[in-house]
């Protein structure tokens, strides 16, 4: 069975499920931000076949969050390294953490965020990068200047009767 592909659908969530919506690509994306980089850093890591392992990181290649480089010749052998946009991603993740330590981890907490700076933990909070104001209530959907007929409908406020 075929999956459905969400690359031309409007919405900026399903857009961005398209690229990084497979659990593996997350736990990969992860583990880049830890610092691995070789194919069999990963594997290790992520207990993953390696004909899975591979299709994912061609696909996050092909997305632009991983780059793949040469770093040996002979056999020849590559190593994937963020992009500009793979490093971009690391506020989902870290608020990912937040919300599984939050609600997913009745033993406690495995992995805590830290300040480097001072060792002290920190929670990740979303903010408007305008105003520092958090996100976590009172934001609003609205149709953005490139939204089809359909999604200005879907999005214009409704009238009491």
């Amino acid at each position: 069975m075929q999956r459905t592909s969400f690359d031309q659908m409007p919405c900026p969530v399903a857009r961005s499920l398209e690229e990084v919506g497979e659990w593996w690509s997350i736990l990969i994306l992860r583990d880049a931000y830890y610092g691995l980089t070789r194919f069999d850093q990963f594997a290790q890591s992520l207990g993953i076949a390696p004909n899975m392992l591979t299709r994912r990181l061609k696909g996050l290649c092909e997305a632009g969050l991983l780059e793949r480089r040469l770093y040996q010749e002979r056999p020849p052998r590559h190593e994937y390294v963020l992009t500009d946009k793979g490093r971009d991603f690391r506020p989902v993740l870290w608020t990912l953490f937040a919300w599984g330590n939050r609600h997913l981890a009745p033993e406690g907490e495995s992995v805590v965020l830290t300040d480097p700076e001072t060792g002290d933990a920190i929670e990740p909070m979303v903010v408007d990068a305008r105003t520092g104001r958090p996100l976590a209530k009172g934001v609003r959907v609205v149709a953005g200047p490139a939204a089809t007929p359909g999604l200005r409908r879907r999005f214009e406020p409704k009238t009491a009767i």
